[in-house]
């Protein structure tokens, strides 16, 4: 049975930085994509960055520069540098894995969380100002 655990979540305040890890299991399921989603108080959850098995990112545009995907394959974990942080990226940050390549490329999207058939419980980002 595949499981997402994420950590790394925590309280900061603006202009922090944070760095998120999602570790799958078991090691030898190796997902197509991962991506962070993230859901804050009220809101619909959103996607905020992917990547795929072979390292291609695609992140959203509300984070752009700001937020940092990476992934390592030989311990089959993800992570979710974010920096400069903002009131506005408090929420529950949750990973995901499954195959949601774009079509006829090697890119991953987010734009269909239905594509994603693993995921974590989340971990709670706070931002105060």
């Amino acid at each position: 049975q595949v499981q997402l655990v994420e950590s790394g979540g925590g309280s900061v305040h603006t202009g922090g930085s944070l760095r998120l890890s999602c570790k799958m299991s078991p090691s030898t399921y190796i997902s197509d994509c991962m991506a962070w989603f993230r859901q804050a108080p009220g809101k619909e959850r959103e996607g905020v960055a992917t990547i795929s098995k072979d390292l291609r990112s695609t992140f959203a545009d509300s984070i752009m520069g700001r937020f940092t995907i990476s992934r390592d394959n030989a311990v089959n974990t993800m992570y979710l540098q974010i920096n400069s942080l903002k009131p506005e990226d408090t929420g529950v940050y949750y990973c995901a894995a499954g195959s949601a390549l774009v079509s006829g490329t090697r890119r991953c999207t987010f734009a269909d969380a239905s594509r994603y058939n693993y995921w974590g419980r989340g971990t709670q980002v706070t931002v105060s100002s």
